[in-house]
């Protein structure tokens, strides 16, 4: 069902989708799949409630309520939620539990936030005349979500969409919906029992039709899109025709930096998360590791060696440790960057291949896969692989890993591994990315802004920048006592 203009309703023509659990290939639930058409009415009921005003206009401790009231129903159903989560990717419970609790946490954050957002004065310098600069909402947000971690980032974009007093249109991936359904619905009971506009948020479902229909839509005022690189071109494409707001997390190829003196036992241990969590589809994932020469023989063999233990499965058994690729056609793009790097030079150390328990059959799997003698010129180290896959270069000196870490199109995040404190900080304020981890790989906390520089994207989420990203600025002035200023003498 989609929900449109506060209404629950089958898609025009009736049109559907079967959603696949990649475990096994199984059917796990049959959706609504829009049409242009639907995409058109949904943004309408925003449009129509965004000029009514009622949201828009509302008390930042109303909508802090809606938004409080969303994260309260995340945790109650914290259960129902991670199992459609781990139903929909594939990824492990664990994971699920914590993509539940990350999300009830932005909810939270942004709810603090718009009770304490407030005018900023200014210094006219006239004692005859008041300033201040204000945000308001930019107007109808266009929210476009990946299918990665699809709870997670329908929250980066929901939150403080709704936080500044926008209506949304919600478009989720067509490969996993379920949870931004349910979200939906939860966050309707409370809109409604609120009193707020029937449209204020909107739910289509589809591929990329729909999604070229919010982008391009002249009622449409910010598009949020997090995707692939290619996905992201067209979406600013689209919204060109209308100058409309853009703000963009295009995925990343993300160095991973360590250095003679770190701890290489933590050091290993992390390269194996950074880039084999959630099978490597992650966009922050650490899929490029550069190793001082030095290191090389040693830590190589250490991490192959534990590569090839890591234990595939389902998400819902214990020790499981990371799951399947998203669908069939997603794993063989994996595969043929995994057999070109090997037509270019590189040394397969682990992986690279199906993994052949009877159990696993069925599903989208490949082993977790480690490319060793890679260089910055090979397809493999510069393109998004999205996929299990880590690559292995060398380097000799901190000038000389700070420019291969920087040559790449993207900028989205990446760490740096040493115990000298002072060469953390130097090293990190020298990478061309969004986020730096110093001794660490992935964590993130709603305060803080995520994005990335170059070809990772436009604009940030998170933080205070991430209310900023969809609320327009406004000065106003106002001059105490007026009077004629003679400029022209008639």
């Amino acid at each position: 069902m989609l929900l449109i203009d506060g209404t629950w309703s089958p898609a025009e023509n009736d049109g559907s989708r079967e959603i696949v659990n990649p475990f096994d290939a199984s059917v796990i639930a049959t959706v609504a799949e829009a049409s242009a058409g639907d995409a058109d009415r949904a943004v309408r009921a925003a449009r129509a409630a965004f000029d009514a005003g009622a949201w828009s206009t509302a008390s930042g401790a109303h909508r802090a309520a809606i938004l409080t009231g969303l994260a309260d129903a995340l945790q109650e159903h914290r259960a129902e939620l991670a199992r459609l989560e781990t139903l929909d990717t594939g990824k492990t419970l664990v994971e699920s539990q914590t993509d539940v609790d990350d999300s009830t946490a932005v909810l939270r954050y942004y709810a603090a936030l718009s009770t304490t957002d407030t005018p900023r004065p200014v210094d006219t310098g006239r004692p005859g005349a008041i300033s201040q600069v204000v945000h308001e909402p930019v107007g109808v947000c266009a929210l476009i979500t990946p299918w990665n971690y699809p709870l997670l980032q329908i929250t980066w974009k929901l939150a403080p969409a709704l936080a500044a007093g926008n209506t949304v249109v919600a478009k989720p991936s067509e490969l996993t919906p379920l949870t931004t359904i349910r979200l939906f619905e939860l966050l309707h009971e409370l809109l409604d029992k609120a009193g707020a506009p029937s449209g204020t948020a909107n739910l289509v479902l589809g591929g990329g039709t729909v999604g070229a229909v919010l982008a391009g839509h002249p009622s449409v005022d910010l598009v949020s899109f997090t995707g692939g690189a290619v996905s992201g071109r067209s979406v600013m494409r689209s919204a060109a025709e209308t100058v409309k707001r853009v703000a963009l997390e295009l995925g990343g190829k993300n160095p991973n930096i360590v250095f003679p003196d770190a701890d290489l036992d933590a050091a290993v241990d992390f390269a194996l998360t950074a880039a084999f969590l959630h099978s490597g589809q992650v966009c922050s994932a650490g899929s490029r590791l550069l190793l001082h020469r030095s290191l090389h023989g040693g830590f190589t063999a250490e991490l192959a060696r534990r590569a090839d233990l890591i234990r595939l499965g389902d998400g819902f058994t214990k020790g499981t440790e990371t799951g399947p690729l998203i669908s069939a056609a997603h794993r063989e793009k994996v595969e043929r960057h995994v057999a070109g790097a090997l037509a270019e030079g590189a040394v397969l150390r682990a992986g690279g291949v199906r993994p052949t328990e009877p159990e696993l059959q069925n599903g989208f799997f490949l082993r977790p896969t480690v490319l060793d003698e890679c260089h910055a010129g090979m397809t493999v180290v510069r393109e998004e692989v999205f996929g299990p896959v880590l690559t292995i270069e060398v380097f000799d000196d901190e000038d000389e890993v700070v420019a291969l870490a920087n040559d790449t199109p993207y900028g989205l995040a990446g760490a740096v591994w040493t115990r000298d404190a002072a060469r953390g900080e130097r090293v990190a304020a020298r990478l061309r990315l969004g986020t730096v981890w110093i001794n660490d790989y992935h964590p993130y906390v709603p305060q803080a802004e995520w994005g990335g520089f170059k070809q990772s994207g436009t604009g940030r989420e998170l933080g205070p920048t991430g209310l900023r990203e969809y609320q327009e600025t406004k000065h106003v002035w106002r001059t105490l006592d007026p009077a004629p200023q003679r400029w022209f003498a008639g």
